[in-house]
């Protein structure tokens, strides 16, 4: 499958500090719904600017191999030129936002990109019906909810239309109906358009009804890239990864060692409850850790 995100053998250290990612090769498949997933400090959000050209293009450091969007290596890129193709939210979303109005706050994305009047009328309307907001132009900032302008902040990224949007725990802070929201909607977006999406989170539950592969950190390394159900035993082999597994897959690797059988790709409780009438499994037995 195409690859739209390579990194080869990338080295990266902030100013005055220790290696955060060290020889880093993976690819990101295009049209892929990717999980970033790692303990604290593992290099999860400085993969991600790295991807975006941040890393090392604005914010410095020390770094050696080669990040390549579509083809081409980003260095002697602008972040503004990345940023056309690759849409970037971060953790701390609220400090993304710069305008006073919901469609001025799309515009001035659309703005400093050049498109014209006309388009970015149309672009915000559009974006903004993607999101769930249709027809909250001129809504000020303060009189949208948290949630609501974490949407708006996903509808400037959209209008835009970059072919990959990578989010840096972009639910971190929400309870978990909010959460599986927002994470409906970027599953909504990916099917709708074929957009390439990559998420970092460690509650991998959330994710587990949508992601196909998988990039797995720890201590700066890359402990995995591959397909979920690839990735997902490497992960369950390490206990200090094991709990970041999604609660049904470390249920089902636990079974699977105990009584020597192979589950299914399970995505839901649907899918576990099936396979234990399949193998007469009794809820509960070979529970893991």
């Amino acid at each position: 499958m195409e690859s739209v995100i390579k990194l080869e053998n990338f080295y990266f250290a902030y100013k005055r500090s220790d290696l955060v990612l060290k020889d880093i090769n993976l690819d990101i498949k295009k049209g892929s719904f990717t999980a970033i997933t790692g303990p604290s400090g593992a290099g999860k959000t400085t993969l991600c600017k790295a991807m975006t050209g941040i890393v090392p293009y604005y914010m410095g450091g020390r770094y050696s191999g080669d990040v390549q969007v579509h083809g081409e290596s980003t260095k002697g890129k602008r972040v503004s030129d990345i940023a056309m193709r690759v849409g970037f939210i971060m953790e701390d979303y609220e400090s993304q936002l710069v305008s006073l109005t919901a469609g001025e706050e799309i515009a001035f994305a659309l703005l400093n990109h050049g498109f014209k009047p006309e388009e970015i009328a149309e672009r915000t309307s559009r974006a903004l019906e993607d999101v769930g907001l249709p027809g909250r132009e001129s809504y000020q900032l303060d009189e949208l909810s948290g949630g609501q302008r974490q949407r708006l902040l996903l509808a400037a990224t959209l209008a835009v239309h970059p072919e990959i949007i990578v989010l840096d725990e972009p639910v971190s802070a929400m309870d978990p109906d909010g959460a599986q929201s927002l994470y409906k909607l970027v599953w909504d977006i990916h099917q709708r358009y074929g957009t390439t999406i990559v998420a970092v989170e460690h509650r991998m539950d959330y994710l587990l009804p949508y992601v196909s592969d998988m990039i797995v950190l720890k201590n700066g390394e890359l402990v995995a890239a591959d397909a979920f159900e690839a990735a997902a035993p490497k992960m369950y082999e390490d206990k200090e990864l094991r709990p970041l597994l999604p609660t049904l897959w470390q249920v089902k690797l636990g079974l699977e060692e105990k009584l020597h059988v192979d589950l299914g790709d399970w995505r839901s409780e649907a899918d576990a409850l099936a396979d234990f009438k399949t193998f007469g499994i009794v809820a509960g037995e070979g529970r893991a850790d």
